[in-house]
Parts: C-alpha cells; structure tokens; sequence
C-alpha cells in the first residue's frame, strides 16, 4: 500500500499531537539509523550476524531516550549514532561545571539549562556532573610527568571563587614546562589564596611526586618564599624573574 505525502504528513500530525509524541519518533529515527548502521556492518562483517537487541538510554534535545540497541553475534558492532549522543552528554556536563565555577548555584545552573535545552536538572543531577568533571581534572593534575623540563614557567591568573557565602579574587598558579622538543606543557594549576613557604614547597613536591627530577631554569614573578623553596626540592635550580619584576 502506498501512502501520499498529504496521508504520511497526517499521520505525522496526529502522532505529534500526543503526549511524548516528539520523543518516540525520535526513538524510532534513532533505533532505524541504528539497524541501518548494522546492516552497513554486517555486509563486511564475514560469518558474522545480527544477534538481537539490548536496552539503552541516552539524552538529546532536552529529553531522557529509551531505545533498543542492535546487537552482532560476536560483540563488535558500535553504532555511531550513540557515541554523537554520548557527546552531547558530555557537553552538557562540560557546560554544568563551567556556569558553576563562574559563580552560579546548582539551582540557577539547572534554570539555564531549562531555559536552553528545554529540561530543568534536579540540583543532585547538577552536583553529579560536576562530580563527573571533577574526577577527569584530579586526574589530569596527578598525571605522570617527564624527569626533566629545560624551563618551568610559574605565573598567576587571578579568578573569583566562591567561598561560602561571599566571593573572592584568589589567584592561581599556572605552572608551564617547555620539554626539550621545544614543545609546551601546562603542568600544574594551583591556588595559592595566601603566599607561604609550605604552600610552594607542596607545589613543589607535588611536581617531584608526578616525575620530575631536574629543571633547567625556573621563571617567575617576584613571588614571596618561593626561591627558598625551590632550592630545598630541585638544589641548584636556577631562578630567573621575568622581564617585569627583573626591571624593578
């Protein structure tokens, strides 16, 4: 049987008009698109066939998707589609801690996200994804480094940061390693709302910990204690301050 356009477009219309209309056809694109994908996959796939489904669940467009994911014989089949989906999850995470950290509230970023993706976050949801995030950069900034940096740039940015109930200017330390293929590395980011000796010492053994052995010149501002510092973790570093503070 053949439909015309002015069926098809009715059909469509009608469907729309129920509740959660709009999310089963996207289910529905999103399973065809899927099963297209493995047919694709299966035609240069020898021996090997199509073994059923499993049940997933992603977001997209401001919804929660339930759909069926088609599955191969011997486990190799990855539709793409999910893996676009997957990104989109993760932006949103990315999006979550980047208005938090700017200074909104858990309740004030699940409004936003109301406001844009047309689904409103529960504030645990909110604090979930920042968790997320906060794993991935514990995890960057305890990463292994090489034994030895030619020079180590040290220089500071100032951000606020929310502290309780009030909002302070604290400044951050980023610490920059040229490697001797000439290539640059940010090593380290850390926060220093007061100037001590035991905090740079911290920052310094910290770098110790993750690898280093030897640096070739450390490069810095005039920065209280960290010289002496220096000296008692990396002996016989040389300290250079940059262009500014060397002319004062």
């Amino acid at each position: 049987m053949d439909f015309t356009k002015e069926q098809l477009s009715e059909v469509f219309i009608k469907h729309l008009d129920r509740e959660k209309g709009l999310q089963d056809l996207m289910e529905l694109m999103i399973e065809s698109i899927m099963m297209a994908e493995r047919r694709e996959f299966l035609i240069d796939s020898e021996g090997n066939k199509g073994n059923g489904f499993r049940r997933g669940r992603s977001y997209g467009q401001g919804r929660v998707l339930e759909f069926r994911i088609p599955r191969d014989r011997y486990g190799n089949f990855h539709p793409t589609i999910l893996a676009l989906l997957r990104d989109q999850e993760e932006e949103c995470e990315l999006l979550a801690s980047s208005l938090y950290c700017k200074g909104l509230t858990q309740s004030q970023v699940g409004e936003v996200f109301g406001e844009v993706y047309g689904k409103q976050y529960s504030k645990a949801s909110i604090s979930r994804m920042i968790e997320y995030l906060r794993a991935d950069v514990q995890q960057w900034l305890s990463r292994s480094l090489e034994a030895y940096y030619p020079i180590i740039f040290v220089d500071a940015i100032h951000v606020k940061v929310h502290r309780k109930r009030s909002v302070e200017n604290e400044a951050f330390y980023v610490v920059l390693g040229v490697k001797e293929d000439k290539s640059r590395e940010v090593l380290g980011i850390f926060n220093r709302p007061s100037e001590s000796a035991t905090g740079w010492r911290e920052m310094f053994v910290s770098l110790e910990h993750r690898g280093i052995k030897s640096i070739g010149l450390l490069v810095a501002d005039g920065i209280k204690y960290l010289e002496d510092s220096l000296t008692e973790v990396f002996p016989g570093t040389p300290l250079q301050k940059c262009v500014t503070h060397l002319k004062r």
